[in-house]
């Protein structure tokens, strides 16, 4: 039955993709279906992102995050080089430019220690300027190994090399899901082109994952809420202000990196992203709107008291968002001598981060099974990065290795 499968993902992105190509190399025999509601790979979070290969320094020792992030790195690496995806391991500093941030400096590069990150050290003003010569802080922790990465370029390759195993698993573009069924012996996927038969199923929707595993009938305990992120870039007369990866110090009590610059694989420099609560979660427009989005969010306990947690931050990244004058003032924070005509807006990303009722975020990775489905319920930044090691986990979960 030429739509019977062995297996189907749905999710066209990076998490997604890593997962069917792992398991194509270990049941090359196997069918394989990729479902994808866009008419492209990488849609959403994976080509939106800051297109980092994270260190896994931030992460807490033990976690989900962090020893997949690291694992994760070393296969991505692997892979970029084996198979000519655009990379560049360029490392980055991340850097205090007041007293206060020391304390907390100190603590990312004690945890990064404890993570194994290999070639960390503590630098000095003279060693900043050495690496970044417009870049004016205090203290930093060089990062070697974290690096750049084409990971739109890197689904696409994915997707041949599946194919490549197996000529008959099919990538379903234009595809949408609408529900899972069992009758008559029959398991599988409802979608708007017709019905896909599977037992094993794998959900890695991103900013639909909630919404795809209570379709299936779990009941998830918590809730997306879409986060965007706009990222201005430097001109090319200002470009050569930047030579790697700059970031801030993170504020702790906030659950994001902070905006940074980053040398992108095209050698383009951007600079950002904030983060402010979108009103659609699919929404890259300061403007975006959803009635459906907007009412799920704010009709959900968890949001208002996230907003109640964070309300002077994030009243301070909407100004942000609004305002390129005070954009440009937190990037001068690491670099003073950038002006205004010296940045431009040039795209946004919406992050799905996973938030509980009493209005924490999910912190780690979260992966369930529900039957015979796995459904990625959070996976934001590092996900990109760890992608090829969470593959792993969500395969052993299923009980398919």
């Amino acid at each position: 039955m030429d739509n019977a499968f062995d297996l189907i993902v749905v999710g066209g992105g990076i998490v997604g993709l890593s997962t069917a190509y792992k398991y194509q190399l270990a049941y090359p025999e196997h069918r394989i279906a990729i479902l994808e509601k866009e008419k492209a790979l990488g849609a959403h979070q994976t080509g939106r992102n800051s297109g980092v290969i994270h260190s896994g320094i931030y992460y807490k020792p033990g976690s989900f995050k962090a020893r997949n992030c690291t694992n994760g790195r070393k296969q991505i690496v692997a892979f970029a080089k084996e198979h000519g995806v655009k990379h560049d391991i360029c490392g980055k500093i991340i850097m205090a430019t007041e007293e206060k941030e020391l304390p907390i400096l100190q603590r990312i590069y004690d945890r990064g220690l404890e993570n194994q990150i290999e070639g960390i050290e503590m630098i000095g003003p003279e060693a900043i300027r050495e690496i970044e010569p417009h870049a004016v802080g205090i203290k930093a922790i060089r990062v070697p190994v974290t690096g750049i990465i084409d990971y739109v370029g890197m689904c696409h390759k994915l997707v041949e090399l599946i194919q490549g195993i197996n000529p008959e698993s099919r990538l379903m573009l234009n595809t949408k899901f609408l529900e899972s069924f069992s009758e008559g012996g029959k398991e599988g996927i409802k979608t708007d082109k017709g019905i896909f038969y599977s037992k094993v199923k794998i959900f890695c929707a991103g900013l639909q994952s909630d919404r795809l595993a209570r379709k299936e009938g779990a009941k998830p305990d918590m809730r997306i809420i879409g986060f965007r992120g706009d990222y201005y870039e430097l001109t090319e007369q200002a470009q050569h202000k930047v030579k790697h990866l700059i970031y801030p110090v993170p504020d702790p009590d906030f659950p994001f990196l902070g905006v940074h610059f980053t040398r992108m694989v095209d050698n383009s420099i951007e600079c950002g992203p904030n983060a402010v609560f979108s009103f659609k979660r699919e929404g890259y427009s300061p403007t975006s709107f959803n009635w459906k989005d907007t009412i799920e969010s704010l009709g959900y306990a968890g949001t208002w008291k996230l907003f109640s947690k964070h309300a002077k931050q994030g009243m301070e990244e909407m100004k942000r968002a609004f305002s390129k004058k005070l954009f440009l003032d937190a990037l001068r924070k690491m670099i003073p001598d950038l002006q205004l005509e010296d940045i431009q807006p040039v795209r946004a990303g919406v992050r799905a981060q996973a938030l509980k009722y009493n209005g924490d975020l999910v912190d780690d990775f979260k992966i369930e099974k529900f039957g015979n489905s796995v459904h990625v319920l959070n996976a934001p930044s590092p996900a990109a990065t760890a992608s090829l090691a969470i593959a792993d986990e969500i395969l052993e979960m299923a009980g398919l290795v």
